[in-house]
């Protein structure tokens, strides 16, 4: 008997406009379950199911659509939310009702270069609008994420310059308690003044200075390709996902950066990833 996650996921690919034989191979069954299956209006659980006791996720479901359609697809991030608005069942539950949605997310082509321990270090940096002392101030968001772990140092300041820049490695550093054998930036001017992309890079002086202090050597994405460093985009993601849906506002920006302490403490130093576990 196929099973209900199945049996929705045959009905939402076909919507999509997949053809009976790629749905076939991906729900692995065969062409002619598949138009049974589509004939049917309901699988057989649901209807077993007595209707005037709805699930626990039910009343959020509209809810955790609305995010996989901004394409926030962490369970744990999820999970969260809707726990702060009222649920009470188990993120097993929340799993279940995403899983056979993620045939319909859009797939990533790139391929995730792995490196070993103590080699790369990935910087990035975002730019938030926040409430900072009452008001909405323009914050800069630096994450500095390790290759091989995914441990990640997230800091934040008022600037963007190149002082700013490099406090961030370098606190990255000390909250390791080390630096790595390289570090890869994007083509901010802090870190890169040309990149032609023929892999011939003029880096910053002060940069350069940094690097030979720290005795890492410097590395630039190619030109329009950010997927080079996917660790720290992919963390940069997460901060705003997860620590800035838990904070409506700091005092100042020493509170900002100490509550970002504890968080990277207690829940993102804490977390399982899903690819090194």
């Amino acid at each position: 008997m196929i099973r209900r996650e199945d049996f929705f996921m045959i009905h939402q690919l076909r919507q999509q406009g997949c053809y009976l034989a790629d749905i076939a191979n991906k729900v692995n069954c065969s062409v002619r379950t598949v138009q049974r299956q589509l004939k049917k209006e309901a699988s057989p659980s649901i209807r077993k199911r007595t209707i005037n006791k709805p699930g626990k996720l039910d009343p959020f479901k509209a809810a955790i659509d609305s995010m996989l359609a901004n394409n926030i697809w962490n369970a744990v991030v999820i999970f969260d939310r809707i726990v702060a608005i009222g649920y009470t069942g188990k993120i097993s539950i929340l799993r279940d009702y995403i899983k056979p949605k993620r045939a319909l997310r859009q797939s990533k082509a790139t391929v995730r270069y792995e490196t070993e321990p103590g080699r790369q270090l990935q910087h990035d940096r975002v730019e938030l609008m926040v409430e900072v002392a009452g008001e909405q101030r323009k914050v800069y968001i630096s994450d500095n994420t390790l290759g091989y772990s995914r441990l990640c140092f997230v800091w934040a300041s008022f600037s963007n310059d190149a002082a700013h820049t490099y406090e961030s490695l370098v606190q990255s550093f000390n909250w390791f308690g080390g630096d790595p054998a390289e570090v890869l930036v994007d083509n901010q001017k802090a870190a890169v003044l040309r990149h032609p992309g023929n892999g011939r890079v003029t880096f910053n002086d002060g940069f350069l200075t940094l690097a030979h202090h720290y005795h890492f050597k410097p590395r630039a994405c190619k030109p329009y390709r950010p997927q080079t460093k996917g660790k720290t985009e992919r963390m940069v993601h997460y901060v705003k996902d997860n620590f800035f849906s838990r904070h409506a506002g700091f005092e100042s920006l020493e509170h900002l950066n100490q509550l970002l302490v504890d968080w990277m403490q207690q829940v993102a130093d804490e977390r399982i990833h899903g690819t090194v576990k």
